[in-house]
């Protein structure tokens, strides 16, 4: 920044990236970004999967480094060897994907790496205190001694902003920091965030919840194809603005699909009563009574802890249940194993798509291919041949963008592993896909996207039953909404509801 700008009292950037180039082999992700980054301010990244916003990210923590432009910090030129280093000079990052040890407790996860050592020793009491205390500003009522593979996966969120904020950083990084929160504990972290910018800290925001990002941003920059498409400041903005720059100028989530009549009844739940695991004596789903038919997309909204994962677990064979009986096509499935419902016709696409869906270490193909491993086994040997067109007829099928069947798994956008996740129980010819939060930590043009698939297929008269804690997706393709409260259904809607009155049934404030 220039001496006269310092007369003019223009804003002086704590850290600017300048030209910033990326290439990965003859791929450039970044084509020369610049954008500045200013103490007690906000500034928001909003761009597609792939846009590059993760690449940009990963070299300002000192993750990557650029292959050419450079960095600025204090007016100084730097360059990053490590995120150690990185965190040294004041930039922390909470990533979008968990990087939590579930076998650990919330204690050790927070100062992993920087324990705190007095006279040789860890001191694991002073420990415990500093992490009950970030609990405390996170309003989270977790014992820090809980081993965090056995909290949900909206807490273990809480517990890696947790980790980012004991570092006490100048600069922090939030990708995704609200994917797994409920709408409480989004409003916590809000105020968390007013907090540490009213102390000077300069938080850079990543969120693919565009009208949830609107409410803190001080400065906006929008990415697309690796280069910077606009930048500016928060009155000169708004939701069609972002999405134009992102986009283009068409958009829609879509609506729900006419011009056929539903089939008979491809799901029923009779009186389905699922205990808490987190609790004694509680039920997560309570007494609940639920048919969907053939054809019929169903969306479920509910706050966190309404029970809409529970339900959607038990349905699918991933936790017990109490009472009540579930129906797939009038055939009682209520104590079938997870295969034996995926074989009958029903399947989950789980909220976690890197810890439940997802096998990191292996290819597309073989990720699409493992829930209907049993079609193509010939003679106890599995037939590659067979393998590979199921696996090329889902590539296609749900339009996943891949080099091809042999890429790692962890080379595609978060967009394109959810829609290989879909493809995987797609290619299982379900009657009835439940989804849990689909959209969640994917872009809105891979949103829209995936709602399409899921029009298709309804079209083609698979039951669709998808949860989601956005109200917006509640009004795009669903025929029907349900909404949960305390394990019950407390309302149901039509396609023609709005905004406020689903959020007024669920008990959630609509200001």
């Amino acid at each position: 920044m220039s001496d006269l700008a310092r007369e003019q009292n223009q804003p002086v950037p704590v850290l600017s990236a300048r030209d910033i180039v990326k290439n990965y082999g003859g791929v450039r992700a970044l084509k020369g970004v610049d954008f500045d980054i200013y103490p007690g301010t906000v500034t928001t990244l909003f761009g597609e999967n792939g846009a590059g916003k993760s690449t940009l990210m990963k070299i300002l923590s000192g993750v990557e480094r650029p292959t050419d432009g450079q960095l600025i910090l204090d007016g100084e030129s730097v360059t990053f060897t490590s995120t150690v280093d990185a965190r040294d000079r004041g930039i922390s990052i909470i990533h979008q994907e968990l990087s939590l040890s579930p076998n650990m407790s919330v204690r050790d996860n927070i100062f992993m790496g920087r324990e705190i050592v007095r006279a040789g020793r860890v001191d694991y009491a002073e420990e415990a205190r500093q992490a009950a205390a970030l609990m405390a500003e996170l309003e989270e009522d977790i014992d820090p001694l809980t081993p965090v593979g056995e909290l949900r996966v909206g807490q273990q969120q809480i517990v890696e902003i947790a980790r980012a904020l004991s570092v006490n950083s100048r600069i922090l990084i939030m990708d995704e920091p609200t994917s797994a929160l409920s709408a409480s504990e989004i409003e916590v972290l809000f105020k968390v965030i007013h907090d540490l910018t009213d102390r000077g800290v300069a938080i850079v925001y990543i969120s693919h919840h565009l009208e949830e990002a609107l409410e803190i941003t001080d400065y906006a920059v929008v990415l697309r194809d690796g280069a910077m498409t606009a930048k500016e400041t928060r009155d000169q903005i708004d939701l069609p603005w972002i999405v134009r720059h992102m986009v283009g100028d068409h958009f829609d989530l879509g609506s729900p699909p006419e011009g056929y009549t539903f089939g008979e009844t491809a799901l029923s739940v009779q009186s389905l009563t699922v205990p808490d695991a987190s609790a004694t004596g509680r039920a997560a789903v309570d007494d609940l009574s639920l048919e969907v038919a053939a054809g019929e997309i169903v969306c479920i909204y509910g706050l966190m802890g309404a029970g809409r994962t529970e339900l959607l677990e038990a349905l699918a064979g991933g936790s017990a249940i109490e009472r009540g009986r579930i129906l797939l096509d009038g055939r009682d499935i209520s104590r079938d194993s997870i295969a034996q419902r995926i074989a009958a016709g029903l399947c989950l696409v789980p909220e976690d798509r890197q810890r439940d869906g997802l096998v990191q270490s292996m290819t597309v193909g073989r990720n699409m291919s493992l829930a209907s491993i049993s079609e193509f086994v010939r003679n106890l040997f599995l037939s590659s041949r067979d393998e590979r067109s199921i696996v090329d007829d889902s590539i296609r099928d749900v339009h996943v963008k891949t080099d091809g069947p042999d890429a790692m798994i962890g080379s595609l956008s978060g967009g394109n592993q959810q829609k290989v996740v879909i493809g995987k129980m797609m290619s299982t010819h379900p009657k009835v896909i439940l989804l849990d939060e689909p959209s969640r930590g994917i872009d809105i043009g891979a949103k829209a996207e995936v709602f399409k698939l899921l029009s298709e297929r309804a079209k083609q008269g698979v039951a669709v039953v998808y949860s989601t804690s956005e109200v917006s997706e509640c009004l795009s393709i669903a025929h029907r909404i349900i909404v949960m409260g305390r394990g019950r259904i407390v309302a149901e809607f039509g396609p023609d509801v709005s905004k406020e009155q689903i959020m007024a049934a669920s008990g959630e404030s609509a200001d």
